[in-house]
């Protein structure tokens, strides 16, 4: 009886009913304080000890290797690119030519797929080049009425006009030439207010002015998810993934930034995540300072390479 006795009650609850009842509730307090305080004190040391295994675990929340798969379909959107002029076949076999899976890529730019549009790190490249193509040729408010055209600005002289090389025309005269994607006024109005909305972590400005590569990858898709019915929800959604593939190293550290507030990445809201707060240049250089802390984090900033 005294063993079992031993092995249910513990040994300061005994003392607490020996010596003194108003002992028990103080000495119980400090045993379950104690057990938070070990175990919390367990898991940071968990963390500490292994700072590149909490990265990969972040990496595969923000960037999986499996990929995102978006709900957009490719239909012939890629023979229409080529068809049009934004995109050179023989340009993009070249650029892409030392890619395993270069097939996989071109394959797109031929005939009519059923295929979704996801994209993971071996495609994220030719996602934004192919992206960008879009949002330079089809008509667009964006490109027609908004900051583009705001006085003063040479418009050929940007990233995202005058770096396109990889079309059979020039840049300029691709810009919001053809109806690729054929959308409403309404349409028109929604694109530009969530383009006004989405950020990338190399520039200052938001989608609604499309200064570089990324901008203008990321205003094509936009325009190809309102075709598709997809809601505002959702296309900030494959928006933050897309980002997130072109720009890992930033939004690795996001989720890093937020895993110290005890917010886990898929519980972080892709709209506030993409905003100027968060996605801006300006916002990653605030976010990199605020990681330097964790063990593992290196500072690298994001560019506009294609």
């Amino acid at each position: 009886m005294k063993k079992l006795l031993k092995k249910v009650i513990p040994l300061w609850l005994v003392l607490a009913i020996v010596l003194d009842t108003s002992l028990l509730v103080g000495l119980g307090e400090y045993y379950l304080l104690t057990r938070q305080f070990n175990s919390a004190l367990s898991k940071l040391s968990q963390t500490t000890k292994n700072p590149e295994e909490f990265i990969q675990i972040l990496k595969q929340e923000v960037v999986p290797y499996k990929g995102y798969k978006t709900l957009v379909k490719w239909n012939d959107l890629g023979k229409q690119l080529v068809e049009s002029g934004a995109i050179d076949k023989q340009k993009f076999e070249e650029l892409f030519a030392q890619d395993v899976n270069v097939k996989d890529h071109l394959k797109y730019l031929e005939g009519n797929s059923n295929h979704n549009m996801v994209i993971n790190e071996n495609n994220s490249r030719f996602m934004v080049n192919t992206l960008w193509a879009l949002g330079l040729v089809n008509k667009s408010k964006v490109l027609d009425e908004g900051l583009m055209k705001q006085e003063g600005l040479e418009v050929a002289r940007l990233a995202s006009t005058g770096g396109w090389t990889l079309g059979t025309k020039g840049p300029m005269e691709l810009y919001s030439s053809q109806e690729i994607i054929k959308l409403t006024s309404e349409q028109q109005d929604l694109v530009k207010k969530i383009a006004e909305n989405v950020y990338r972590p190399c520039c200052g400005n938001s989608t609604a002015f499309p200064d570089c590569n990324h901008g203008m990858a990321a205003l094509g898709y936009i325009q190809l998810a309102v075709k598709a019915g997809l809601s505002e929800k959702q296309i900030y959604q494959d928006l933050l993934a897309f980002n997130s593939y072109w720009f890992p190293q930033h939004y690795v550290e996001m989720a890093a930034m937020f895993s110290k507030q005890n917010v886990k990445w898929k519980d972080v809201d892709p709209k506030i995540a993409l905003s100027q707060e968060y996605s801006s240049a300006l916002a990653a250089s605030r976010i990199q300072q605020q990681v330097q802390d964790i063990p593992g984090f290196e500072s690298k900033g994001g560019s506009c390479g294609a």
